[in-house]
């Protein structure tokens, strides 16, 4: 594994980085290769770690501020990495109407994290969602692909144990 020199002057040492260079290399003489960069350094790493960042920056010569108002304006970009289990809960109308706010201070309580965060152990990671599509089974939250429809305060600690 060859050693790497990032413009912020640190030596980094991980294949990944040499994969996102490689990436670079292929997209460099394609006009807007931005997104399509960002989005295979993302398919890497599941987030856009700032190191690899300072790497895009360097070698598409594209400021770190124009890269990061991409990654930020994209919701399917992430700076952060996520947890084994990301849980969404639906915040739409019906599901508020409904309480999901209780159900979110509920997993802010019992996971200790606030909403786009990870849990400390990189159990889980808390999202907010505009609709998730199953506004009859209000207040709905997802895990994963799963489900769960007319969810409480009170079943949060049964459906996370499921997880454990």
């Amino acid at each position: 594994m060859k050693e790497i020199k990032c413009c912020c002057g640190s030596n980094l040492k991980d294949e990944r980085l040499e994969k996102v260079q490689e990436i670079i290399e292929d997209h460099k003489d394609v006009k807007g290769a931005l997104i399509p960069v960002l989005h295979e350094v993302q398919r890497i790493y599941g987030y856009l770690p700032e190191e690899a960042l300072h790497i895009v920056s360097e070698k598409l010569e594209v400021s770190m501020s124009e890269i990061y108002g991409v990654a930020t304006f994209y919701s399917l970009f992430t700076l952060e990495s996520k947890g084994k289990h990301i849980i969404k809960v639906c915040m739409g109308t019906a599901c508020y109407v409904k309480g999901s706010q209780s159900v979110m201070e509920k997993l802010n309580l019992v996971l200790g994290i606030q909403v786009g965060k990870t849990t400390k152990d990189g159990k889980f990671t808390l999202e907010a969602a505009r609709c998730l599509g199953s506004c009859g089974l209000a207040p709905v939250m997802m895990i994963d692909d799963r489900v769960y429809g007319k969810v409480t305060p009170d079943d949060v600690v049964r459906i996370l144990e499921e997880y454990k």
